[in-house]
């Protein structure tokens, strides 16, 4: 009978301290998140010394919380997956240096695992995998086609030229005036207004490639004209046709990109899959296509440590182990990872 398999999955890449306990890959025996939503709203956005600050302060805590919750100790535990990068280096430091304390001090192999395949593999958490896939990764700062030929196999097919779609909601939203985080404000406005303005869409022919720095400055000119000539742009109306523009690119990409490489399964991935208006049309495009679509539950889409967890204990079934000279790393690069 084959020996139960637990990871202690953390997670300190940006704004969000989190450890997690997954069993065999897939079932979570726990999953604690401590938020730093509070401290970086009046800043408009995630200050780095700030958040590293606020990462010491937590990670201790959050790690015997995680253990505590899922009623194992270190001694159970076959290996630590710690997002190693992309990320701010400051706040990744954090995490990669305990885990590297706890793997020394209790002899624990580690594995540094990429934040990204982390979102991908969050839905791993709900349902098997089936290769070939192909994840939609629609984040804060990413926007990327992955192709998945195998388990632990990452192929960028396309990727944003310039602003991710979640850097974009947030700067439309500042400019609008809402708080942040500003995705989830413009999806609410969005689904009260109507898209009755014409926003550009840049479809970037013969490439799977994303950019939204020009419709994200279509908004603020658009708005800016309006205020100039003395008329009144109803918030809910931009909001509504400024997600409409994303989202019927990053919908109409994942469908033809689906199609042509032949997948089994499409998986969406990142913050940004938290957007109903996103999940909504994602599952309208997919549902007479003979490829099956998986969408995480919402506390999946934020980042989190199960994820982290679920991806590595795939890397550690492939035998990635990492040193003690483990570092944070930026720049990680999926494909390379």
């Amino acid at each position: 009978m084959k020996k139960d398999q637990f990871i202690l999955g953390i997670e300190t890449s940006c704004d969000e301290t989190a450890a997690a306990v997954i069993k065999n890959g897939t079932e979570i025996l726990s999953n604690v998140v401590a938020s730093q939503i509070e401290s970086h709203k009046r800043f408009g956005g995630v200050v780095p010394e700030i958040a590293s600050r606020h990462h010491v302060e937590q990670i201790t805590i959050v790690l015997e919380e995680a253990l505590l919750q899922a009623g194992v100790t270190y001694e159970d535990l076959d290996a630590i997956a710690v997002t190693e990068g992309p990320g701010l280096v400051g706040a990744l430091l954090i995490g990669v240096n305990a885990a590297k304390a706890v793997a020394f001090a209790h002899g624990i192999p580690i594995v540094g695992t990429h934040h990204i395949a982390g979102h991908i593999y969050a839905n791993r958490l709900i349902q098997e995998i089936e290769y070939p896939a192909l994840s939609l990764v629609v984040s804060g700062g990413h926007t990327e086609l992955v192709l998945l030929e195998e388990a632990g196999s990452f192929k960028v097919i396309g990727e944003t030229r310039d602003d991710a779609a979640g850097e974009a909601y947030d700067k439309v939203a500042r400019t609008l005036g809402l708080p942040y985080p500003g995705g989830p404000h413009i999806d609410r406005l969005a689904q009260e207004g109507s898209p009755t303005l014409k926003l550009p869409r840049a479809w970037l022919d013969g490439s799977y490639d994303f950019s939204f720095s020009g419709l994200k400055s279509a908004v603020i000119n658009t708005l800016h004209n309006a205020e100039q000539r003395g008329e009144k742009i109803e918030p809910k109306d931009l909001a509504a046709s400024f997600q409409a523009s994303v989202i019927e690119v990053l919908v109409m990409k994942a469908v033809k990109a689906a199609k042509e490489y032949n997948v089994k399964q499409v998986l969406l991935a990142g913050g940004v899959a938290a957007n109903k208006g996103l999940r909504e049309a994602l599952t309208e495009a997919f549902k007479d296509l003979p490829m099956d679509i998986s969408i995480p539950p919402l506390y999946l889409c934020t980042d989190n440590a199960a994820m982290i967890g679920a991806a590595g204990s795939v890397m550690f079934e492939k035998g990635k182990r990492s040193g003690l000279d483990l570092n944070g790393n930026p720049g990680l690069d999926i494909e390379a990872f």
